[in-house]
């Protein structure tokens, strides 16, 4: 098979990674694949920028920011949508501490941080590239939504150097896949994994 059919045919959202540390070259390929991404711009040149976090007390700030508003999220399911609520709490209730269902402890966050209006659609393609070649190295990836629900942390603002016309796109988890997941996790995993289905296509 064609290897890049291949890596997006074996990309998934990943969200149990090994403390194993992903090289600084890898790192790097991987900004380089989603900087080669196409782009809409006035300006003629990439809209996106990236911010690489990998220090363990700032990705513990980062949670401590944007786990309130997951909390808030599936907590509102609970009465109305209990089916939806046990769903997305039980990777929650299966991990071992420390419990971060936002960045699942993933050893490399990226944060690809654009124009917050026009750049939507351009930087989800530097993502998406990135999520590729990600796998293309035998790493896991995801992208969360929650991450990047950080903008009310000063310190966390600061450190991104965010302005007031930018967005956070991702973050982009990145790391290796772990190999033996404990037995709740691996049945929390499977429970909440997408469900894909073929292509609904019209030939005309």
């Amino acid at each position: 098979m064609n290897s890049v059919i291949e890596a997006i045919n074996k990309r998934h959202s990943t969200r149990a990674y090994e403390t194993e540390p992903v090289p600084k070259e890898l790192i790097n390929a991987i900004i380089e694949a989603g900087n080669q991404a196409p782009f809409t711009s006035v300006t003629r040149s990439q809209p996106w920028r990236f911010v690489v976090v990998q220090d363990p007390d700032f990705k513990q700030k980062l949670f401590q920011t944007a786990f309130p508003f997951w909390k808030n999220a599936t907590d509102g399911m609970k009465e109305k949508y209990p089916e939806l609520y046990e769903m997305a709490t039980c990777l929650y209730n299966a991990m071992d501490k420390p419990k971060d269902v936002i960045y699942y402890n993933a050893p490399v966050i990226i944060f690809v941080i654009g124009p917050a209006t026009g750049g939507s659609v351009s930087c989800a393609l530097a993502c998406e590239n990135m999520m590729i070649a990600a796998t293309s190295f035998g790493l896991g990836s995801c992208y969360t939504g929650f991450g990047a629900m950080v903008k009310g942390n000063p310190d966390v603002v600061k450190a991104l150097v965010l302005n007031e016309n930018e967005q956070i796109y991702g973050p982009i988890l990145i790391g290796y896949p772990k190999k033996s997941p404990s037995l709740a996790v691996s049945d929390a995993l499977e429970r909440i994994c997408a469900i894909k289905k073929e292509p609904t296509t019209k030939w005309i």
